[in-house]
């Protein structure tokens, strides 16, 4: 069966923050504030400068989620399209449903010539998902993630605390 990707709607904040919770849970055992996951995910369709959201639908059900962010490069005059949030529901894994959603948003950022490029997270451990990204074509990068978060005296997602590590 087929696999459409479509932008997400405010219809699917629901099937977003969940998509969401899992994801947090499956891949870094953290469960997220929902409130704070929901306001989030509302955040983005309330204000397209911070991103959007696409969804893969299967026999009209949801079945994965991609988020986009973007960066401003002024050494290459572009944008970076960093795609994140990608969950895709486990009984549709391994089913090329995330090779349909980064085929969409590269086709989509293609099409846009103020877009320069597509960025992801991987956790280095995950070994799967770094092949499923290399035979899209996605090569490592020579950077490495360094970050401060959160800022001295906010509170962390995961439970209040100051490193987001609880």
């Amino acid at each position: 069966m087929s696999v459409q990707i479509r932008r997400a709607l405010p219809a699917d904040v629901g099937v977003l923050v969940a998509f969401n919770a899992a994801l947090a849970w499956e891949s870094e055992h953290k469960r997220l504030d929902e409130a704070v996951l929901r306001a989030g995910v509302r955040a983005a369709f309330a204000d397209p400068a911070k991103g959007f959201y696409v969804v893969a639908e299967r026999a009209g059900e949801v079945v994965g989620q991609s988020g986009v962010t973007f960066e401003w490069s002024d050494w290459r005059n572009g944008w970076y399209w960093w795609v994140q949030s990608v969950y895709i529901r486990q009984d549709a894994r391994r089913q090329g449903v995330f090779s349909a959603i980064y085929r969409h948003l590269e086709a989509e950022a293609t099409a846009d010539p103020t877009v320069i490029g597509l960025r992801l997270y991987v956790e280095r451990e995950n070994a799967r998902a770094r092949e499923t990204y290399r035979a899209l074509g996605l090569v490592e990068e020579p950077y490495f993630l360094m970050g401060r978060y959160p800022l001295p005296g906010r509170p962390g997602p995961f439970g209040g605390g100051t490193t987001g590590e609880d």
